[in-house]
């Protein structure tokens, strides 16, 4: 087997895998694509921060530790995920190394800008106190290293911020300014677009209306629209329909929404060991023509109980049942295709809008929602200008030790695992274009 992923390593390395010829993803109307196949994207994956925000800091962060990445992503080979979401980063550290591994396997990234640390989140009751220059500058150098990978899929603004009555009375009008300053930075700064969203909680209060207000601008450059929205939802448990568990009335409540809706968490726990029946329902034609997909919550087991796998104080790892769960019904759903899409929407003779569709214009007020309030404007506008000092992310080549870990990982009776224990390549091997090819070839020519 060794012999096997030697072969396939010469490969990238003559081909120069720093390249990262993952396919970056965009935005056509309510749905990701591929930009060079032009298919839609699903999102199907899980969300990773293990350690939880406690194991961001100084040193390291989920991104930071090759080796722990490499054990991590033959794990996400193993469930088949092609997306995982983190939920904070220190852009001070290096993130190259994980970042080419991902890529090489074919898996994307939703990234948060915000972190734990002091200046790198903001105050949901008081966010006057913490949109400042420090804060912003933290945002953007998150955007700086990351927007130069080409499987980084987008970044989530907040998580959850608008929760209460009174984050709801404080907060919208900075998450807003945000998403427009952070899509300003990303058009000035950025060597490609990259879509920049929110991730919600399921509140009945603000489920419709903070997408609203998220969705809509009077800006002729739609700068401070959402690209697309997230949101966490825990409402499927144990043995539900379609109907039982309200997802019917999820799909009713976004079947208007013009950019991507997805599940940015999912995963009731109330009954144990998680079924994970919903996927099937997730990706069928009940779901595809509003929701592109959804996040597990999550990888790792912390103190909330959600975990698929335990990592221990030596960095092993012992898998779960949800793991074993949740790997069978990934393995047994079919992520849609455009043809399903196109029919879905062509059925019965509706003949839908499938494609990009016109921002709506804001309305003067949102239900239970306060947007009467303003922020400085001029708070990012140097750093727009002259943009922040942060050492842009790129792909190194790897070498064979990489695609490998030195971590233990053991299957839930306890034997050692019994799938394959290196990342498989798989972004070079399976459908590398010719035209990407030929490029690669022209670029070792010019000795780059």
């Amino acid at each position: 087997m060794r012999g096997y992923i030697s072969s396939l390593l010469v490969i990238s390395v003559v081909l120069k895998l720093c390249y990262g010829f993952v396919h970056p993803i965009a935005i056509h109307g309510r749905y990701f694509i591929d930009t060079v196949t032009r298919e839609p994207f699903f999102v199907k994956g899980v969300d990773y921060q293990p350690g939880g925000s406690s194991a961001v800091n100084e040193q390291q962060d989920p991104l930071s530790d090759p080796n722990a990445c490499a054990r991590d992503i033959i794990l996400f080979q193993e469930l088949g995920v092609n997306t995982i979401r983190v939920y904070s980063i220190n852009p001070d550290l290096n993130h190259d190394h994980c970042m080419t591994l991902l890529a090489s396997a074919g898996i994307y990234l939703v990234l948060d800008v915000n972190s734990p640390l002091e200046n790198q989140h903001l105050n949901r009751y008081e966010p006057w106190t913490t949109y400042n220059e420090d804060y912003l500058e933290h945002v953007f150098k998150v955007i700086e290293q990351f927007s130069s990978y080409n499987n980084t899929l987008g970044f989530f603004a907040g998580n959850e911020i608008i929760n209460d009555k009174k984050s709801a009375r404080a907060s919208p009008v900075f998450v807003k300014k945000l998403i427009s300053d952070m899509k300003t930075y990303i058009a000035q700064h950025s060597p490609r677009f990259v879509p920049v969203g929110y991730s919600a909680a399921d509140d009945l209060s603000y489920r419709i209306s903070l997408s609203k207000y998220l969705e809509c601008s009077n800006e002729r450059s739609i700068q401070d629209a959402v690209d697309f929205y997230g949101v966490n939802t825990y409402q499927w448990c144990g043995e539900q329909t379609f109907y039982t568990s309200g997802y019917d009335v999820l799909v009713a409540d976004y079947e208007d929404y013009v950019r991507p809706v997805f599940f940015s968490e999912f995963g009731c726990n109330e009954v144990t060991p998680r079924l994970f029946e919903e996927i099937g329902t997730i990706y069928s034609n009940d779901m595809i023509g509003v929701f592109s997909g959804g996040l597990v919550y999550e990888f790792s087991q912390e103190p909330n109980n959600y975990g698929l796998v335990e990592i221990n104080q030596y960095g092993n790892v012992e898998l779960l049942q949800d793991f074993e769960s949740l790997k069978n019904q990934y393995a047994t759903t079919d992520v849609p295709n455009g043809r399903q899409v196109a029919e879905l929407y062509n059925r019965d003779g509706k003949k839908q809008k499938l494609g990009a569709q016109a921002i709506p214009e804001c309305d003067e007020e949102y239900d239970n929602l306060d947007i009467s309030k303003t922020v400085d404007e001029g708070i990012a506008e140097d750093l727009i200008k002259e943009g922040v000092d942060s050492k842009k992310g790129k792909y190194v080549v790897l070498q064979e030790d990489d695609f490998y870990t030195s971590y233990n990982i053991t299957n839930v009776d306890g034997t050692p695992f019994s799938g394959d224990k290196y990342v498989k390549v798989t972004t070079l091997i399976d459908g590398i274009t010719e035209y990407e090819a030929l490029r690669l070839q022209a670029l070792e020519s010019d000795g780059e």
